[in-house]
């Protein structure tokens, strides 16, 4: 909530937990592990979820961004459920709703129930990366926070990236239900381990009488937006965008509920959202730049493998293990980007991190063909994660320069609220581009399959002399026409994937003067509290 009760400065300086902090933060780093992995392990394992529960592989990209959604809405709750119940308690609990929908969504017979499961585990996880990363706030001292957020930084960044791998490997090998099953052992062990190490500090005591202050017109306000906005999104290249009632419909719902929700939650005594916050320029900075980030990381984590099983053929285990050199790239940077951030300015860093960016994809955007290789894929994936790190750990770090620490709460579950709902935006307007753009590159290559360009006469001959060997001479002409139209179809979607690209290597440049606007810490002066000028 946003009314939290004044911090006493002495109090918050002499508390310490009894355990080893570092401790403590690999309890919490767990339960957030599990969870963001399951951003992300279903990728690859969309196609044998449609095909096995009978859904289109549209329908079936709403096992993603279902969960992303629901997780978004809960991740503001998570200041009003730990002064209700305390933080450690509300952290548990996440625990539990997160297993026990895992479980469920293992058994899913149906994409409906798939789907419902998925709210509910994305309602659970929602509690789970804020209290993480708040609960690690408090447990290290200010100067060391950097280090802190670095090991939260590897769950956040690593966990999306190998989760591919483990699901295609787990998929092909035995079934898309373990994706979920194995959440389970777990869960069990982060909640044996949060029960026994995690303490509440003093000076985040639990009332119960805060129970009856949950902003519930705040709430109501934040599922419209979120749902209309996510069902415009995944429905609005079926049914034509703003060319359809239907997604006109849900646009003005998003509209109206949107604006209607930051009046409110302004003028709220006791706000679901601390929109206040954003009164502060670095921090309103940082959730932008948050949620760009957070759309890089799962859009590109849906795009390559995607790409390589469409176009290329690979299967989910491979498309996944593509990802994997990524992966070790990003423990590398992990480590390295907890040390920058202890040295050098957060705004530096940020930069740095929106370079790199534009560098990865644009070796994407000119490698990526249909003769591309394992390695090339590999490398490419690194290009494209290397500078999460950077970004990721130092803006988790800005967006607390300035804010007081009763305000931990907000701080890390509205970085966190921007982060998934720009994964979840990024996911669904990239799938809508792949596919737009497929059709008009596909619209511009028809026009040389005429009779009359000598390459189309030649290459239908000669597939028809080819198929009238196998086929027989009445099938071998329609077999030739098919081959050709699938060889258009297919490069014409590889062509959309390199148009994705660029225009994420055009939003990554973009993002470098933006971030000029952050303040300029220097950490070599920073002594206890950071505060900015």
């Amino acid at each position: 909530m946003a009314a939290a009760a004044a911090v006493n400065p002495e109090l918050k300086a002499q508390w310490r937990p009894k355990t080893n902090p570092w401790i403590i933060a690999a309890t919490v780093a767990l339960a957030a592990f599990m969870e963001v992995l399951d951003t992300s392990i279903a990728n690859v394992a969309l196609p044998h979820i449609a095909g096995n529960l009978g859904a289109s592989g549209d329908e079936s990209t709403w096992v993603l961004t279902a969960y992303l959604v629901s997780n978004a809405i809960v991740l503001p709750m998570g200041g009003w459920a730990a002064s209700v119940i305390g933080r450690k308690n509300f952290f548990m609990s996440c625990i539990v709703i997160f297993t026990v929908s895992s479980f469920l969504c293992g058994i899913a017979s149906s994409l409906g129930l798939l789907l419902l499961f998925r709210v509910f585990q994305g309602a659970g996880g929602g509690g789970l990366q804020p209290m993480a990363q708040a609960i690690m706030a408090d447990s290290f001292e200010p100067s060391k926070r950097g280090l802190a957020f670095a090991l939260y930084g590897l769950v956040a960044v690593l966990a999306p990236s190998i989760g591919p791998a483990l699901g295609g490997w787990i998929t092909d090998n035995y079934s898309w239900h373990w994706i979920f099953y194995i959440n389970i052992p777990v869960g069990i062990l982060a909640f044996v381990l949060t029960s026994r190490l995690v303490e509440d500090p003093p000076f985040a005591k639990s009332d119960r009488k805060n129970l009856f202050k949950l902003d519930y017109v705040g709430l109501s306000l934040l599922v419209i937006a979120m749902g209309s906005l996510q069902i415009g999104l995944d429905k609005g290249e079926e049914k034509d965008w703003f060319g359809s009632n239907f997604i006109r419909g849900f646009g003005i719902a998003f509209a109206i509920s949107f604006v209607a929700l930051m009046i409110w939650e302004w003028y709220k005594k006791d706000p679901l959202i601390d929109v206040r916050l954003f009164k502060f320029k670095n921090f309103a900075v940082c959730c932008f730049l948050m949620l760009l980030t957070g759309g890089f990381l799962n859009a590109t984590t849906v795009l390559q493998p995607q790409f390589l099983q469409q176009t290329i053929g690979y299967t989910a285990t491979n498309a996944g293990f593509s990802l994997t050199a990524g992966g070790f790239a990003l423990l590398f940077m992990v480590a390295i980007a907890g040390q920058l951030v202890g040295r050098f300015p957060a705004r530096n860093i940020i930069i740095t991190g929106f370079a790199l960016f534009a560098v990865g994809y644009y070796f994407s955007a000119t490698h990526l063909n249909l003769g591309i290789s394992f390695y090339t894929a590999s490398i490419l994936r690194v290009l494209q994660v290397i500078a999460i790190p950077l970004v990721f750990i130092a803006v988790t770090t800005a967006a607390y320069f300035g804010l007081p620490s009763e305000k931990n709460n907000q701080v890390s579950g509205l970085i966190n609220f921007a982060r998934n709902i720009g994964g979840s935006i990024l996911i669904s307007i990239t799938n809508a581009i792949v596919t737009e753009s497929g059709l008009w590159h596909q619209n511009q290559m028809r026009k040389y399959l005429t009779p009359t360009d000598p390459y189309f006469h030649n290459r239908i001959s000669a597939l028809k002399d080819f198929f009238t060997t196998s086929a027989g001479k009445a099938n071998a002409e329609t077999l030739a026409q098919g081959r050709i139209y699938n060889q258009l179809n297919t490069q014409a979607t590889a062509l959309a994937y390199v148009d994705v690209f660029w225009i994420l290597f055009a939003a990554a440049l973009l993002m470098i003067p933006l971030t000029f606007l952050l303040d300029k810490n220097n950490p070599r002066e920073q002594k206890g509290e950071i505060r900015m000028e």
